[in-house]
């Protein structure tokens, strides 16, 4: 008789309360391990956003910086210049920098020029590659998105000053620095470099 009760209970199984305990709990679980994965993914996803657009910054600030290195001026030469606008948009640095140099993209002298555009009221910086020779319609390249700020300053008499002409000032600056404002993560952080171009034909 025992026997015959012990195999009836087995038969029973689990009750419908127990089973719908057991959904709740492993619910619960399955809720926390979800969220805790999906905030974890939106972290290293903001992070390699962050990254990729630090890396893109310093490549943009290391290729200028060679090309500055290259900029070549020589007073007899009318076509050959550096000039350093400053001006801003929306109380944010957004220089506006011509040069002639010595480009790997291009033989011969080229005159490159980095400017901000405003769209929508974010900036970008952009870059146009163009002969000072000859008229040409070159199209600007967009080179870093939503930025925060573009600054280029000269070295003058041990000062670094936001303006510069070749043709008023008859020489180029011994040193120039540049520096990049981009957001990082709700915190905004500025990239610099300093360049010291080489070609001083200012006689």
């Amino acid at each position: 008789m025992s026997l015959f009760l012990n195999k009836k209970k087995l038969i029973q199984g689990f009750t419908l309360i127990e089973i719908l305990i057991a959904t709740a709990i492993l619910a619960i679980i399955l809720a926390a391990l979800y969220s805790t994965f999906f905030l974890g993914f939106r972290a290293i996803e903001g992070m390699d956003d962050s990254m990729t657009k630090l890396q893109e910054t310093r490549k943009v600030i290391d290729i200028l910086r060679r090309e500055l290195d290259s900029a070549y001026y020589d007073k007899a030469e009318d076509k050959t210049f550096l000039t350093i606008l400053d001006r801003d948009v929306y109380g944010k640095p957004a220089v506006q920098l011509t040069f002639t140099t010595f480009s790997p993209l291009k033989s011969g002298l080229s005159k490159i020029s980095y400017y901000v555009e405003e769209h929508d009221k974010k900036l970008t910086l952009i870059k146009k590659l163009e002969s000072p020779f000859r008229e040409e319609k070159a199209e600007g390249v967009d080179l870093i998105d939503d930025m925060e700020g573009f600054t280029v300053e000269a070295k003058y008499n041990d000062q670094w000053v936001k303006t510069w002409d070749t043709e008023i000032n008859k020489k180029m600056p011994d040193e120039i620095k540049i520096s990049l404002d981009i957001m990082v993560r709700g915190q905004k952080v500025t990239l610099s470099d300093i360049s010291k171009p080489r070609y001083l034909t200012n006689l």
